[in-house]
């Protein structure tokens, strides 16, 4: 019996997942990050039977530009899972995707990262889904614990230290010390709340209709938190379809407009910061003073969101070292290091 068991734990290959509303990550044990991929599965109905046509990588470039027989859907929304079958086929796939052809011995123990602001019925869903997917066992750990400690923060020291963990369904504010959260709050404002603004900015000011896929490149490519100091910035070239014709067009905007486009949003996140520091303890707000805030995740990459926590707050602000890895590296090192024991959950 104990050779089957030494197999088994030979064979099978612990992973860490950061189930993300806009990308998946996959970290293995004792080899980091092997998977990046966005969190979208393709599905195509064939005879009005539905099976998966793609998934990841393959599946966004799809998006929007689909025929009646295929749809891309995104099965997590805000942060927690929206199409459970869905979201259980793309685990399936991610995780077969990191074993490669070896799934004959593959019972892998899996840890998921969930937002906090998640419900027990949402954490069930997940668990289930990494169950279905071929899990042996699944813990849990908190988005906001993981991304403090893929950021290097001191998680298990008697020090209040403060994280933005800004996704693409929420924004996870915490205050942590001791292996705990002594204060959280989950703003469910992300990415995508920020293209849905660019979108609909768009649509206001100029009649025209840019697609998703439009308004997260433009994020990324031009996104700022701050008016540029000439009040223009950079010219942005926009092609739709313009609301009045309804034909193909093109427009220019600037980062002025987008800073204007992006103010609610982004404003939606300041205001759980100051709430988070409310309600946050004296002795832990000196500690905060001094550690200062510090921003992971991919809205982390806004231009001039740094600077304008700084001067919202009155604190030092700063960006981690791989914002967009940090929830992953941290679920990892959580699965790995006993150092991190305590901060992952069963149930």
């Amino acid at each position: 019996m104990s050779f089957f068991s030494n197999l088994f734990k030979f064979s099978s290959r612990n992973m860490a997942i950061d189930l993300g509303t806009a990308n998946t990550l996959v970290y293995v044990e004792n080899e980091g990050i092997i998977l990046n991929e966005p969190s979208v599965v393709a599905m195509e109905t064939i005879g009005g039977f539905k099976k998966v046509k793609a998934v990841g990588d393959e599946a966004k470039m799809m998006m929007g530009k689909t025929p009646d027989s295929i749809e891309a859907i995104r099965p997590l929304r805000d942060g927690v899972i929206a199409d459970i079958e869905i979201a259980e086929k793309m685990i399936e796939y991610f995780i077969k995707k990191v074993n490669g052809r070896n799934t004959l011995f593959s019972f892998p123990e899996i840890t998921i990262c969930v937002p906090w602001g998640s419900t027990s019925v949402e954490r069930r869903a997940i668990r289930d889904a990494a169950s279905n997917a071929g899990a042996k066992e699944v813990f849990l750990i908190l988005e906001p614990m993981a991304a403090a400690i893929g950021a290097g923060m001191p998680v298990t020291e008697p020090v209040g230290s403060m994280v933005v963990d800004i996704g693409g369904g929420t924004t996870e504010v915490a205050v942590l010390s001791l292996r705990g959260l002594a204060y959280t709050t989950s703003v469910r404002t992300g990415g995508d709340k920020m293209d849905e603004a660019i979108v609909s900015y768009v649509r206001r000011h100029h009649n025209l209709l840019i697609g998703e896929a439009t308004a997260e490149r433009i994020k990324k490519d031009y996104g700022t938190a701050i008016v540029p100091e000439d009040g223009i910035g950079e010219i942005i070239t926009l092609k739709g379809r313009d609301l009045v014709n309804g034909v193909p067009k093109e427009i220019t905007i600037n980062q002025a407009h987008l800073a204007e486009a992006l103010a609610e949003p982004i404003g939606a996140i300041v205001e759980g910061v100051r709430i988070a520091l409310e309600n946050t303890a004296p002795e832990l707000a000196a500690d905060i003073v001094d550690q200062g805030i510090v921003l992971t995740g991919g809205g982390a990459l806004i231009r001039g969101l740094d600077e304008h926590l700084r001067e919202e707050t009155g604190l030092p602000v700063s960006i981690a070292e791989d914002p967009l890895s940090c929830v992953a590296i941290g679920t990892g090192r959580a699965m790995e290091d006993p150092e991190y024991r305590g901060v992952r959950m069963t149930a």
